[in-house]
C-alpha cells in the first residue's frame, strides 16, 4: 500500500546482501511469522543512530529478528530487553539469541506484555520499539510511557495496517473493525497527549515516531 511493488523491489535491490539476516528473514517467512519489513530496518537504524540509546525495550519479539537487528547496529554497551508471550516464538528467539554474537546483550522476558511492562521500573528505557499485537497498542500505552524516560523515543510499527486504518469503519469487514477502532484510538492518543510529539511516517506499513517531552 505504501510503496508500489516496483519501488519496493528497487529499494531492496539497493541493499547489500546480508547472509545472516537474510537467512533469519527466510526462516520467519517459512514459518509464517511476521517480522519487520526491510524498509523498517534502515529507518530503525537511522533513528537509533540519532538517538544513541543506552537501554532499548522491544514489545513483541516474534523470532527475535528485530532485536538482533537493533543489537547489530548499536554499540556494545547498549542493552535490549524484549517481551514475547507466545512460548513457541519465544523459544525460537531464545535459540537465535544464543547462537548470535549479540545475544549476550539481549534479555528476553517470556510473559504477557501487560504483565511484563507493569513489572518494569519507571523511566527505565530511552528507546522503545512497539511491534506486538496491534489491537493492544492502546492498552499498553500508559505503561510504555511510564517506562520511557523524558526525551525518549517510541517507535510504533504497522500503524497503517496496509491501509485499513484509512478506510471508513462501515466499509470494513467485521473482523477488521476492532483493530481499526483501537489503532485510530492509539494514534489519536499519541497526537493529543501534550507530553508527546508524534510523526506518522509512511514507510513499510506505517510507523509512528514519538518523543516524550516530559
Amino acid at each position: 500500500m505504501i510503496y508500489s511493488e516496483r519501488l519496493r523491489v528497487f529499494l531492496h535491490a539497493m541493499e547489500q546482501p546480508d547472509e545472516y539476516f537474510d537467512s533469519l528473514r527466510a526462516q520467519a517467512q517459512e514459518a509464517g511469522i511476521p517480522i519487520i519489513r526491510k524498509e523498517m530496518e534502515r529507518f530503525l537504524q537511522v533513528l537509533l543512530e540519532l538517538k544513541k540509546p543506552d537501554r532499548i525495550l522491544e514489545v513483541g519479539t516474534a523470532t527475535g529478528y528485530s532485536a538482533l537487528w537493533m543489537a547489530s547496529v548499536t554499540p556494545k554497551q547498549v542493552k535490549i530487553t524484549t517481551i514475547e508471550k507466545d512460548a513457541l516464538r519465544a523459544g525460537k528467539a531464545r535459540r537465535a539469541f544464543e547462537r548470535s554474537e549479540w545475544g549476550g546483550r539481549i534479555s528476553l522476558l517470556e510473559a504477557d506484555a501487560a504483565d511484563a511492562l507493569a513489572a518494569l521500573p519507571d523511566q527505565a528505557y530511552d528507546f522503545i520499539f512497539m511491534d506486538a499485537a496491534k489491537a493492544q497498542y492502546i492498552a499498553f500505552l500508559p505503561q510504555v510511557l511510564r517506562v520511557l524516560c523524558p526525551g525518549g523515543v517510541l517507535v510504533s510499527d504497522n500503524v497503517l495496517q496496509d491501509g485499513v486504518i484509512l478506510e471508513p469503519h462501515t466499509a470494513l469487514a467485521h473482523r477488521d473493525r476492532t483493530i481499526h477502532t483501537r489503532m485510530r484510538e492509539y494514534l489519536r492518543a499519541l497526537k493529543k497527549d501534550e507530553r508527546l510529539i508524534t510523526s506518522i511516517v509512511p514507510i513499510g506499513d506505517g510507523a509512528a515516531v514519538t518523543m516524550l517531552l516530559h
